[in-house]
């Protein structure tokens, strides 16, 4: 559901993080900025590259999605794949919103009526993309979406209508919006939400989907089993998996019983939630399992 209220609803709960000037100078913990131009717009987005890089070997590619209201580069320490990204090793990207209103978001609907940016950000995902590929030796069939928040229902966008470029997803405390999703073939997705989620609710409400009609929808449209293939439970963590045995395609969903609207860390939660986002994400490319 895209109401009018959503920029509102997000907005007190934002992120703090942060963008910063242009060019492609060094900005903090060893990443690089870069800017492009779409639509008319100024965009920018920040890239940390694995201490081993070889431009002859080709990386998957992690784009990371900030919150209504976010700043990437201070997202970069928020929700920190780093380490991730140095071990496994691929290129991690946090791309910054354009603004509205004066604070940046991400355009998680398609244009209607109750769609109050004109932001061409699927567009800006495949420039990017685009970008990327000429700066770097990317692997054009591991790029993959995750985000929190604003940017976790930025992540569902992509896996409806930019299939044939992100090979799975994550969302971090967001939900999926109605509207067409009509991927053009089945899209692994992992969820993390919080049952005590304040802004987001769990259950869902009068403008927000459930995270059980999320998982339902991809669970449908994905071919699993709608029993799942494995539980677990570690403490307040409730751990499901739901798997297609025909291609693996899997969904899987952790509920954080009283979590928050947060990016769930192991200091603070026992979930590191980077390394699971990590761990599922790998197992796939545009081929399905890999």
């Amino acid at each position: 559901m895209y109401r009018n209220v959503y920029f509102v609803f997000l907005l007190a709960f934002a992120l703090i993080t942060g963008c910063g000037g242009g060019g492609s100078e060094q900005v903090a913990s060893g990443s690089k900025r870069f800017t492009l131009t779409h639509d008319g717009v100024n965009r920018e987005y920040a890239v940390i590259l694995p201490d081993n890089y070889d431009s002859e070997t080709a990386l998957p590619v992690v784009l990371n999605f900030h919150g209504y209201g976010g700043r990437a580069l201070e997202y970069i320490i928020e929700a920190d794949m780093r380490p991730e990204a140095q071990s496994a090793p691929f290129i991690l990207v946090y791309p910054q919103g354009s603004l509205l209103n004066g604070v940046s978001h991400w355009n998680a609907s398609l244009p209607g009526p109750d769609n109050k940016s004109n932001a061409d950000d699927l567009g800006f995902v495949r420039a990017m993309i685009e970008q990327l590929s000429e700066n770097y030796t990317v692997d054009s069939e591991r790029i993959y979406a995750v985000g929190y928040s604003n940017g976790g229902m930025f992540s569902y966008a992509l896996a409806c209508q930019l299939s044939e470029k992100i090979a799975a997803i994550g969302s971090v405390s967001g939900t999926m919006l109605d509207g067409t999703c009509n991927p053009s073939r089945p899209i692994p997705v992992i969820i993390f939400h919080g049952t005590e989620d304040s802004v987001i609710p769990y259950e869902g409400d009068g403008d927000w989907n459930s995270v059980e009609t999320v998982l339902n929808h991809w669970i449908q449209f994905n071919g699993t089993g709608i029993a799942p293939a494995n539980i677990r439970q570690n403490g307040n963590i409730e751990y499901s998996q739901y798997v297609n045995e025909n291609n693996g395609i899997a969904v899987e969903h952790y509920k954080i019983n009283d979590g928050e609207h947060i990016w769930f860390t192991q200091s603070t939660d026992s979930l590191n939630t980077s390394e699971q986002l990590w761990q599922f994400l790998s197992q796939y490319d545009l081929n399905g399992e890999r």
